[in-house]
């Protein structure tokens, strides 16, 4: 049995700004339109085991073939995954692959008792996602999500969002609310 017996679903990267970032991944792969790009709070927080202030980020999502992509620009100064892997040379960074859990615990800890710690973890309405640090073994972390309709409903709506018009580096709202 594979170390991390997963489909995955996303690739995030980490860019110091977010419309340059979205800017040079139009220009290197054409992709966009991208969705989002307010400022969201990643709070109930645990970094390393500890509690720990909320992250906040801004963040899109573009669509390529069946990946959805995220790009993020950290806002917040607080230690946390994303802090763990940004350059000092301030270049953009592949951050994470994801994959949505339908048993998010038990997925958790599989990859955590393979010897993959939980960098952060985050709660949202009675839910976790978290980052393992799988860098010693792929160079990049992996995010766990659970399967929930809002998610979904983003990445549908991505699909949808980047069909027209197709290449467009312009970053649209989500309509998508939880």
């Amino acid at each position: 049995m594979s170390i991390l017996p997963i489909a995955l679903v996303q690739m995030a990267f980490l860019v110091p700004d977010l419309e340059q970032g979205c800017g040079a991944l139009n220009r290197a792969y054409g992709w966009g339109p991208f969705l989002g790009g307010s400022e969201g709070v990643l709070a109930d927080h645990t970094y390393r085991g500890q509690p720990a202030e909320p992250i906040r980020i801004r963040g899109v999502f573009v669509q390529t073939g069946d990946i959805n992509v995220e790009v993020i620009e950290v806002v917040s100064e607080y230690p946390s995954a994303f802090h763990e892997m940004l350059r000092a040379d301030g270049q953009p960074v592949l951050h994470h692959c994801a994959t949505f859990a339908a048993d998010y615990e038990g997925m958790r800890g599989h990859l955590v008792a393979t010897g993959y710690p939980v960098v952060s973890e985050f709660g949202f309405g009675g839910h976790r996602i978290c980052y393992v640090d799988t860098r010693p073994l792929l160079g990049y972390m992996t995010e766990i999500y659970p399967d929930l309709p809002i998610i979904r409903a983003m990445y549908a709506e991505t699909v949808e969002g980047t069909k027209a018009p197709p290449g467009d580096r312009g970053i649209r709202p989500f309509t998508v609310t939880q």
